[in-house]
């Protein structure tokens, strides 16, 4: 096997490091999205709930783009 068995103890450690936070966001945007699926089901409600929905999906976004840095972090910096 050629290689060393640290570097790829190393990108392995990277690639679940990115699937277990993305997956992380997936899971935030689903609560966020249930949420205002159970709340907007009250059309007098729906204008009350236009700031729940954009921190939401900020939540989302913002584990995504952390996922992607950590993986980059682990994969040059360590």
């Amino acid at each position: 096997m050629e290689g060393n068995i640290a570097e790829l103890g190393q990108y392995i450690g990277v690639g679940l490091t990115a699937f277990g936070m993305g997956f992380a966001a997936l899971g935030v945007g689903n609560v966020a999205g249930n949420f205002l699926a159970g709340a907007l089901r009250n059309p007098s409600a729906a204008a009350g709930q236009t700031a729940t929905l954009f921190i939401g999906m900020a939540f989302a976004e913002a584990l995504g783009i952390f996922s992607f840095l950590v993986a980059l972090l682990l994969m040059f910096a360590v």
